[in-house]
């Protein structure tokens, strides 16, 4: 870890909250990686990340920044790039990796790069969405830069009418290709591929889904194919290099299971993935012998600069 000072116990700020649509959950995030790094028997200091984070962090002297901030300003490169000025070493993805992964169209573009396999997608006007079918139903509407499912729309494929976006989507909006069948995600961390995780709803995976207990069922891991799981992992390394991302990662996917392998499409990866006590990505630590506290203080230890 650069940049450490010579106090015994490493001083670990962790940043979360912040002002983007998912705040909340960040806050969770946050307490609870908070508690695994005093339980790792680091220093830790909770950081509500606001406008004044950079005079903030100049007093509390960081060794590290675990950064456990979700969506705009936190996960797209804005908060790295200042943390990069600061000379504080910090955890998950660069300035340019966060930027990528955010913007879903840029993302994409790097994925097709990479030869995996996305869903078509186009952007458009929010007005333009809600005037008319933009392309053939059934497909799905979401903000091109948010991420936790916030503000997403499924236009069934008998929709007589185009959708009514409401107020959190913003005023350019993406438009995808639905893919049916099964929810899969995986994450990485390091250069590791860990195991595949089949997420099960009642409908869409969304915000509610995500966050509250019981809004879905995680099978860890999935009761799939290994030539799907073996593809699922493979491709969520590939994204992870193809974005430049560091340090943990997640991937998740669409599988239309009657396709076989031509039905699994990658949609997006999130460089700095939910670590809450239903998030999927500590679930899948766990299943491969990496406990809370463990995987938090490989996150630590993994930190720099110049990611």
């Amino acid at each position: 870890m650069a940049g450490r000072s010579s106090r015994t116990a490493p001083k670990v700020a962790v940043l979360m909250g912040g002002a983007s649509a998912e705040r909340e959950v960040s806050l969770v995030s946050g307490r609870e990686c908070a508690a695994a790094l005093r339980e790792a028997g680091y220093e830790v200091v909770e950081v509500d990340a606001g406008r004044d984070l950079a005079s903030r962090l100049a007093a509390i002297a960081p060794d590290v920044c675990f950064n456990a901030l979700h969506g705009r300003w936190g996960e797209d490169g804005c908060v790295q790039g200042m943390l990069e000025w600061l000379s504080i070493p910090y955890t998950h993805s660069g300035v340019l990796a966060s930027a990528l992964a955010m913007d879903k169209t840029r993302a994409k573009a790097a994925f097709r790069s990479a030869g995996l396999p996305v869903a078509e997608s186009v952007i458009a006007p929010k007005a333009e969405v809600m005037a008319r079918h933009v392309m053939p139903p059934p497909y799905v509407v979401k903000p091109n830069a948010e991420g936790s499912s916030v503000g997403v729309y499924i236009v069934s494929k008998d929709a007589n009418s185009p959708p009514r976006l409401g107020d959190e989507m913003p005023e350019v909006a993406m438009v995808e290709e639905y893919v049916p069948g099964r929810e899969l995600t995986c994450s990485v961390l390091g250069e590791r591929a860990m195991c595949v995780t089949e997420i099960v709803t009642a409908g869409w995976y969304d915000y509610h889904a995500k966050y509250a207990p019981g809004g879905s069922r995680h099978v860890c891991p999935a009761e799939i194919p290994a030539e799907i799981s073996e593809a699922a992992r493979d491709y969520a390394l590939r994204a992870h290099r193809a974005l430049g991302c560091r340090g943990l990662s997640r991937s998740d996917f669409r599988w239309d299971e009657a396709r076989g392998l031509a039905g699994l499409f990658i949609l997006e990866t999130n460089t700095q993935p939910g670590m809450t006590p239903t998030s999927l990505s500590p679930e899948q630590a766990r299943a491969e012998g990496i406990g809370f506290a463990d995987l938090c203080r490989w996150i630590v230890e993994d930190a720099s600069c110049g990611r």
